[in-house]
């Protein structure tokens, strides 16, 4: 017979935990998509604190199923094309990391090792770890980066490859979005 996973007051802890920071992260990002003037006011207004915010906005986005290119955007036009891609890149890592510990926390919750040699399809065999999915997978437009990263949480990728075939797209995406942020301040003014 199956556990239930409230019989388990850590896995519901989990669960709750899982749903708190989606919900914390949600509000985090409407508002900041529905308002990204106040965004660009609100960063500018902190000056050197600002920068904290920014890497703080991308680790929310990390945590809720909304891509953070936008803000990369606004990060070009704050901060220019270098101190910009330098926040975007350490916001999206930290992004990354979230996304990858939510993926061992629905695989924890989930009994996912146990459930995984069951998968249909063959998907219990699925190279999670395979080095061409974690770096071409970030690169499919939109919830890539987030597919691979919570996929590779819970096929349990080891670490060190996760991070440097995270950082690879993740370095270039950020510096393109940023650039175009930038690009696009310069010309309207």
């Amino acid at each position: 017979m199956m556990e239930d996973a409230t019989s388990n007051p850590q896995k519901l802890q989990t669960i709750l935990l899982l749903v708190l920071v989606f919900a914390l992260s949600l509000v985090a990002v409407v508002f900041t998509s529905d308002h990204p003037a106040a965004i660009e006011a609100f960063v500018r207004h902190f000056g050197a604190l600002g920068p904290v915010l920014v890497v703080g906005l991308y680790a929310a986005l990390g945590a809720s199923p909304i891509p953070s290119e936008a803000l990369s955007l606004i990060n070009g036009a704050v901060y220019g094309p270098i101190l910009g891609t330098a926040l975007g890149f350490t916001g999206n890592m930290i992004s990354a990391m979230i996304e990858y510990w939510i993926g061992t926390r629905i695989s924890s919750v989930a009994d996912f090792e146990e459930r995984r040699q069951h998968l249909p399809l063959g998907l219990g065999r699925f190279p999670a770890d395979s080095v061409w999915f974690l770096l071409f997978g970030r690169l499919v437009p939109g919830y890539g980066g987030k597919l691979v990263s919570v996929v590779g949480g819970m096929y349990r990728v080891p670490m060190w490859r996760y991070l440097w075939t995270a950082a690879i797209p993740t370095f270039l995406g950020t510096m393109l979005f940023v650039l175009g942020g930038f690009s696009l301040l310069n010309a309207f003014h």
